[in-house]
């Protein structure tokens, strides 16, 4: 272990992996409440995604544009850097952690340095606060692996990183809010959005309008892009699906089609659409993979906690989108709930109830809007039944839909375990996480997130210097 120029202090240390909403919110939270933060996060500055900001050497003139909720993201940045420059908050930047480790005397968080991501570091502190966000999920169609098919998410991440588009003419498709940001976004970029696929049901906003009308600020936000929609001429197309992309080289049109009462493709209502670029997401997955490598229980997809964001390991304390998808908002409560608690817990000081009850009710009411929520944007019941034989549903081992089948009605595969096991599903580079949702769909298992050694590919040759790490100075 290489201790040079590591700092002690007296003041107990907490660990704050990612700096989205959640993680910033909690580390600036806990900072001000009397403990030593380090917070740790892969990219090259803090925001996440929701706060994503352009590269500083493309100049933007008006990055404000691309968000919205900005007032929030300079006053969370100010804290920042206040807390940085009072020598209570250390921001690690480009560490990627692969692993969280507990030992008697408190955590280890293990990272990879910068981009090639193969110089270790460890973090060491006496407690540790996940604030690991989620990914897109992404479920397959033919022709899905066409170059100019992308993630909604990606699309989204493209323009607010790099001011960049991947096409001139979109389509954006699939279910849920972020379709509606992206849509807005790219038109406003100057791309024309020649239509919006949703495929939820417009009676699930009817069913569910009592718990969705109890949040008129969230309403009032969809109108906003609704009006935005309007404004830039963007065909909407409600209940309907992508069927198939077109393409040799890459991307050239889209089929989509009208969806029945009961998730099915209705036949004969199918229409082709021109475009170079379909930004297709079908809602998000909670990131648990360093919680489940703590042990920490999993609720469905999602990590358990308490009232006060704890965990169900001692020390480890969780929040934002990791413990369940509910934007940014939702993501800025619990962080603050989460910090205000483990500085508690830490510096053994009696919290101030009044401190936290405005995020309390916040995090209550949006918790029921966001199950609301869901509820309407599921994926279609039968999408699995667009998928071809022929279709690849896992890019890194090239697995079709044919070959997961065959696995379950020829092999007799009852799980999704075995599934991998005969096919090979899941076993590439990213280990299930983009494929898991569609291979559990295709073969008719119950969609479960599998527990992972390690949250990212790490170097065999640094695994084969554990305890050979640097240590950030600071820490």
């Amino acid at each position: 272990m290489t201790d040079a120029g590591r700092e002690t202090s007296p003041l107990p240390h907490l660990a704050v992996i990612g700096a989205g909403p959640a993680g910033l919110t909690a580390a600036l939270t806990a900072a001000r409440h009397g403990v030593r933060v380090t917070l740790v996060d892969a990219a090259p500055e803090a925001g996440g995604q929701f706060y994503r900001q352009p590269a500083r050497a493309l100049g933007a003139r008006h990055p404000e544009a691309l968000h919205h909720q900005w007032r929030t993201w300079e006053r969370l940045r100010e804290g920042l850097r206040r807390q940085q420059q009072a020598g209570k908050l250390l921001h690690l930047t480009d560490h990627h952690v692969w692993l969280v480790e507990r030992r008697r005397d408190g955590f280890t968080v293990h990272a990879l340095l910068g981009p090639e991501q193969e110089q270790p570091v460890e973090v060491r502190a006496d407690a540790v606060l996940l604030a690991t966000g989620g990914y897109e999920k992404v479920l397959p169609f033919p022709g899905w692996t066409l170059p100019g098919v992308v993630t909604a998410g990606g699309a989204q991440a493209m323009l607010k990183g790099t001011l960049a588009v991947s096409g001139r003419t979109a389509v954006v498709a699939g279910t849920g809010p972020l379709l509606l940001p992206v849509a807005t976004g790219l038109a406003a970029a100057g791309v024309r959005v020649a239509a919006l696929v949703e495929s939820a049901d417009p009676r699930g906003f009817v069913r569910r309008s009592r718990a969705l009308s109890a949040q008129p600020a969230k309403l009032a936000e969809a109108a906003e892009y609704a009006a935005r929609l309007l404004r830039h001429r963007v065909r909407t197309l409600v209940h309907h699906t992508v069927v198939e992309a077109h393409g040799t080289d890459r991307l050239e049109a889209v089929t989509v089609a009208a969806l029945d009462g009961d998730g099915r493709v209705r036949p004969g209502t199918e229409r082709r659409i021109a475009c170079d670029t379909l930004a297709v997401g079908h809602g998000m997955v909670p990131h648990t993979d360093l919680a489940q490598g703590l042990g920490c229980r999993i609720d469905g997809a999602a990590v358990h906690v308490d009232d006060e964001q704890r965990t169900d390991v001692p020390g480890v304390w969780a929040a934002g989108e990791a413990t369940g998808i509910g934007g940014a908002t939702l993501s800025l409560a619990e962080g603050h709930l989460a910090g205000r608690s483990a500085a508690a817990r830490l510096t053994g000081a009696v919290p101030d109830p009044r401190d936290g009850a405005g995020a309390a009710r916040t995090r209550a009411a949006l918790r029921r809007f966001f199950e609301a929520l869901d509820d309407v944007y599921a994926p279609p019941a039968h999408w699995a039944e667009q998928v071809s034989d022929d279709t690849v549903v896992c890019r890194c081992e090239e697995v079709t839909g044919g070959a997961i089948r065959e696995a379950v009605t020829g092999l007799g595969a009852g799980d999704l375990r075995t599934v991998k096991l005969l096919t090979r599903a899941g076993m590439g580079w990213c280990q299930g996480r983009m494929c898991e949702s569609a291979v559990a769909g295709i073969a008719g298992c119950p969609d479960t997130p599998a527990r992972r050694l390690l949250a990212r590919p790490v170097p065999l040759g640094v695994l084969a210097r554990a305890g050979d790490a640097d240590v950030p100075r600071g820490t």
